[in-house]
């Protein structure tokens, strides 16, 4: 498929082609950030037997308690030593977390227990501070789907349920080509020169957007060395990110080089403004993502294309927008959609202003995009893009 596509078709086109990379399992500590390619299961009853919610005693019937078993001070923190069995008027020491002896009818806290000498007194109606067996979940329940994404929530849900290994769809790896003989890299550029503002932009949102990048490798405008970096990139990245020669003009050799490498294009442009010369295009088994060379229009394609086309290799689906309204509207444009730069505040998309495609101080003090599709009348009502890929909090 090749031609400038509208904004959505791109958005659909970039997370079909990606498929989700293979399965494979990953110790606890290599998963945040992953993808769950299987359900998490419970493996037996959680927690298996009735557990004590609270440090204090459990207790059998009504009071006044025999305080049975070791104490506290007797045995040592945290092990602490009962019966197996509570008799009717018996009591023994516990703490949050600990099995309960059988018999046990509830947990005294020690803020409510009387304790003189062996005697014990308090409230402690049938079932308080008691954590059944299976409370949380019993044996073969999912607790989590396939395709949820792996946070440090549910690492700790799985350690509590016994795991020690998730099968996942691993993080992309992805490389990032920033070219341009204008582009400085330090300090304020001197005449006819650039400070690359797109580099240091790429660590963030691959990363928010749930991937690995690897160093981005600046590469001067040249079309040889462009095809080498291209080439050496797409045999070990999953995605390839090339800032900076999408274009038409003299300098801009991504698409001849992608030709060269037999490429197939996917998206050859996009009907929207900021980032209208973006690319995607398949070499081998790597997407090639190209981002135009201004700090906006190149913002505007990673979400674009690039987060659908992790998305789809993460095994996760096409990010959903929701619409809200925009205070005093935003024109529309008659042919590309728009992709505004506003505030969300509780009545709707705020537009901020200063949204060049060479600028990014609107988009720095913006929460999201407002995606105004094309027409004839001013938009009272817009998509949220989020300019963090990693957040959701307008999805729908």
């Amino acid at each position: 498929m090749t031609g400038t596509l509208a904004w959505d078709a791109a958005r659909e086109v970039a997370h079909a082609a990606a498929a989700a990379l293979p399965a494979r399992e990953v110790d606890l500590a290599d998963a945040d950030g992953a993808v769950l390619a299987a359900p998490l299961v419970a493996a037996a009853d959680h927690p298996p037997v009735p557990r004590s919610a609270m440090d204090g005693y459990a207790v059998r019937g009504a009071p006044p308690w025999t305080v049975v078993g070791r104490g506290l001070q007797e045995s040592g923190f945290p092990a602490v030593t009962g019966p197996a069995l509570l008799s009717e008027g018996e009591a023994c020491a516990v703490v949050t977390g600990a099995p309960l002896p059988a018999g046990a009818t509830a947990v005294l806290a020690d803020e409510d227990a009387v304790r003189d000498g062996d005697l014990l007194r308090g409230a402690a109606p049938r079932g308080r501070h008691i954590r059944p067996a299976a409370e949380e979940c019993t044996a073969g329940d999912e607790v989590l789907p396939a395709g949820s994404r792996v946070t440090p929530v549910a690492l700790g849900l799985a350690a509590a349920l016994g795991h020690d290994r998730l099968l996942v769809h691993p993080m992309p790896r992805v490389t990032a080509l920033v070219t341009g003989d204008e582009l400085v890299r330090s300090g304020p550029p001197g005449p006819g020169r650039v400070r690359d503002a797109i580099g240091p932009m790429l660590p963030g949102l691959v990363a928010r957007a749930g991937a690995r990048l690897a160093e981005p490798v600046a590469v001067p405008d040249s079309r040889t060395l462009l095809r080498a970096a291209l080439a050496a990139a797409t045999g070990s990245a999953d995605l390839v990110l090339v800032s900076g020669s999408s274009a038409a003009g003299p300098a801009d050799h991504l698409r001849a080089t992608l030709g060269e490498l037999g490429a197939e294009l996917l998206v050859d442009g996009v009907r929207c403004r900021p980032g209208h010369p973006q690319a995607l295009a398949r070499v081998g088994d790597t997407l090639v993502v190209g981002l135009p060379g201004n700090p906006l229009a190149a913002l505007a394609a990673f979400l674009t294309v690039a987060v659908p086309a992790l998305a789809g290799l993460r095994g996760e689906p096409l990010p959903a927008l929701m619409a809200v309204p925009v205070q005093g509207g935003i024109a529309r444009h008659p042919v590309h959609t728009r992709l505004v730069p506003v505030a969300v505040e509780p009545s709707g998309a705020v537009p901020v202003g200063r949204a060049g495609s060479a600028m990014l101080r609107g988009a720095a003090a913006a929460d999201a995009f407002a995606v105004v599709d094309p027409g004839p009348a001013d938009a009272i009502a817009a998509r949220l893009l989020p300019l963090d890929p990693g957040a959701r909090p307008w999805a729908v």
